[in-house]
C-alpha cells in the first residue's frame, strides 16, 4: 500500500463520513474535511505510529494537503 492510501485510511478513522477518494491529493485537509484541532493532532499521532516517524509540533503547519504530508515523509 502507497503513503496516499495509507493516510486516507488514517483520515478515514477521523472522518468516516467522507468519501476519501474524492479528497484531491492537493486539498487542504482539515478545511475540505471540516477536521477540528483534536482530530488533526490525532491524525498526526496516527501518522507519527503508522510511519515511525516524529513530527515536532513545528513542521505542523507543513502537513497540510496529501502532497505534504507525503513529501514530508518521503524527506524523512
Amino acid at each position: 500500500m502507497d503513503t496516499q492510501a495509507k493516510l486516507r485510511q488514517l483520515l478515514r478513522l477521523i472522518a468516516p463520513e467522507v468519501d476519501m477518494q474524492a479528497v484531491n491529493s492537493e486539498d487542504n485537509l482539515r478545511e475540505e474535511l471540516d477536521i477540528d484541532s483534536v482530530d488533526w493532532l490525532n491524525f498526526i499521532v496516527s501518522i507519527d505510529e503508522e510511519f515511525g516517524i516524529d513530527i515536532p509540533e513545528a513542521d505542523y503547519d507543513q502537513l497540510t494537503t496529501l502532497d505534504s504530508i507525503t513529501h514530508y515523509l518521503s524527506s524523512k
